[in-house]
């Protein structure tokens, strides 16, 4: 039995202007998240891709901290609620060609015999650009932009790159991981053709054999109608790709999994639709 809690981190952007001046009105002690040292694993990629934090010379969404919901904002990091995982607020990630913006956060949970467990926190982070794309939402409400299909579907099939960032919150065994999001994702491809079967088992070989150990972190980039890139890391950031998914219905059923009408993390969506609706006021 599955279900799930909603709490939301709430991403505050001032929408009358793009700064890259950044309010803190709350301070973090320990901004570093505390990762587990696992095993280290062969790495598909031919050149090394790196993480960075670094600014981008773009102009970057004005945040505000903000108290609600228990959560905590400083220049770098966003704390989810639930878990008090930090997320920074914008990562570079790689083949990504702008570094992108945290737009929100929630939690997975998995409950047992009526008693919820959290597996692992979760990021969206977009391209901010990809608020043009969303004007015809201008002015709405976080509560209708949770519950309107059209506006998250036009973010799925933008060609602004998104990405997922998953935080494990407990160890769970890589095949389990699989399992879950397998069961997920399956559905919601109805007639998968030779392409989408292919990336399912490619996507699958990242998990095998994999202890995922709590504090590991797994980075789903989508760039490109088709691509999408799978990262991997049990000791901080992931520095390099574990695979390339090729399959526009495997990266769109994915992004679904976490924002469609039956999201697993309802607060993940809850904070992205809390977010847009302050960029689109």
């Amino acid at each position: 039995m599955l279900g799930a809690v909603a709490a939301s981190t709430s991403l505050c952007f001032s929408p009358s202007t793009y700064s890259t001046r950044i309010v803190v009105l709350r301070r973090i002690s320990n901004s570093t998240l505390a990762l587990n040292n696992g095993h280290s694993f062969l790495l598909l990629s031919a050149k090394p891709m790196h993480f960075s934090s670094h600014k981008s010379s773009r102009r970057q969404p004005h945040f505000l901290a903000q108290a609600a919901a228990s959560s905590a904002v400083n220049a770098e990091y966003v704390e989810e609620p639930a878990t008090n995982v930090k997320f920074q607020t914008s990562l570079s990630f790689p083949g990504c060609s702008n570094s992108l913006t945290l737009f929100g956060t929630g939690y997975r949970e998995k409950v047992f015999a009526i008693i919820g467990v959290k597996v692992y926190a979760a990021g969206l982070y977009l391209d901010q650009s990809i608020a043009l794309e969303l004007n015809a939402w201008k002015g709405q409400s976080k509560e209708a932009i949770q519950g309107n299909s059209s506006l998250f579907e036009t973010i799925f099939q933008s060609s602004f790159e998104k990405s997922l960032q998953i935080i494990l919150v407990r160890d769970v065994d890589g095949k389990t991981f699989w399992d879950a999001l397998s069961d997920a994702i399956s559905p919601r491809i109805q007639q998968p053709t030779t392409t989408d079967e292919t990336a399912l088992t490619t996507f699958r070989g990242v998990f095998l054999d994999r202890p995922l150990k709590k504090g590991a972190i797994i980075i789903l980039t989508w760039l490109n109608p088709s691509g999408l890139l799978v990262s991997v890391s049990s000791n901080g950031l992931p520095s390099t790709m574990d695979a390339t998914i090729e399959s526009a219905n495997v990266a769109f059923a994915l992004f679904n999994v976490f924002l469609g009408d039956s999201p697993v993390s309802p607060s993940l969506k809850a904070s992205v639709a809390e977010s847009l609706s302050k960029v689109l006021k």
